[in-house]
């Protein structure tokens, strides 16, 4: 086996100068690593507060917003993109393979739902019992390609 002319660290350096003038570095930092794992776990999410109530608007919007990013934080995810509408929460999220979906979930309506409730009474008014959220989520996986360029890939090894 020959021996490069160039050190480690010189490979690492051209290879860095490379993949970043092709944009391949920011690509790359998309991924997660785990110890035998590298993965990129997208999904997009929506749900509703409780009766559909058109009532995430103002200071109570900012502090979901605020409690949803704090969440991800905590729990080492990532929220790509995050859009509160009066009705609805959209949020785009990478999370890690050893946390499921619906867990994920429930860690982040049941945390801000508790914390909404206690800092905003005056919903009580429209939302009975003691959740803010309605049961139940939308959730779809995010790729890089379609499902038919994946088919078609698999399909040809």
């Amino acid at each position: 086996m020959n021996a490069s002319p160039f050190g480690d660290e010189v490979k690492s350096e051209v290879f860095l100068q490379v993949a970043n003038k092709n944009g391949i570095l920011s690509e790359m930092k998309k991924y997660w690593s785990g110890s035998h794992t590298k993965h990129r776990l997208m999904y997009h999410l929506v749900w509703i507060p409780k009766y559909r109530k058109r009532i995430l608007r103002g200071a109570v919007a900012s502090r979901i917003d605020e409690l949803l990013r704090q969440c991800a934080e905590i729990n080492e995810w990532n929220i790509d993109e995050l859009n509160i509408q009066p009705d609805h929460v959209h949020m785009l999220v990478q999370l890690k393979p050893n946390i499921s979906i619906s867990k994920a979930v429930q860690i982040f309506k049941g945390g801000s739902s508790r914390v909404i409730r206690a800092e905003f009474p005056e919903l009580e008014e429209f939302l009975w019992g003691d959740s803010f959220w309605s049961d139940g989520y939308f959730v779809e996986t995010v790729g890089k390609c379609d499902e038919e360029v994946i088919k078609k890939y698999v399909q040809n090894q």
